[in-house]
């Protein structure tokens, strides 16, 4: 089942359950895949879906600290709900532990030894880990292991 018709079916148990935040979340999940599938003219694949998704995580990421700068605390607690909702979607995240194993796993596959390998890295590792891991978070690990 494709993460459209999963979410089609949670916003038809939101309506139902009079859930407002749940269905204000899923649908604008739901029209970010629609406008992607319609902007490519083709179905999306999973992947294509997963990217859409954890743009959106990311988006409502950013706009949290934002908030939790400007002492916002209203809307932090409605975008901590949102990213909540959006997690349900996508796969579950690895933690730092994984991340690392898999950084040095891949230091090693591409023979990289100083930063200047930085993106030769990253170009093999984010396919392994989109979706899975925080590239800020990604992106500090390879440094770190870069710089021993």
């Amino acid at each position: 089942m494709s993460r459209l018709d999963e979410l089609n079916q949670d916003m038809k148990i939101a309506m139902k359950a009079k859930d407002k935040e749940k269905l204000s979340t899923i649908r604008m999940l739901k029209s970010a895949l629609q406008n992607e599938q319609i902007n490519k003219g083709d179905e999306l694949t999973d992947e294509d879906e997963l990217t859409i998704l954890s743009r959106e995580k990311k988006q409502r990421v950013e706009s949290l600290n934002e908030f939790k700068a400007a002492g916002r605390d209203d809307l932090v607690v409605k975008l901590e709900k949102e990213i909540g909702i959006v997690d349900t979607y996508l796969p579950a995240q690895l933690s730092e532990e994984d991340i690392r194993e898999i950084v040095q796993d891949t230091v090693e596959q591409t023979q990289s030894s100083s930063m200047k390998d930085m993106g030769k890295v990253m170009g093999a590792l984010m396919p392994r880990v989109k979706g899975k891991a925080d590239g800020n978070l990604v992106n500090s690990i390879v440094k770190e292991e870069l710089n021993k």
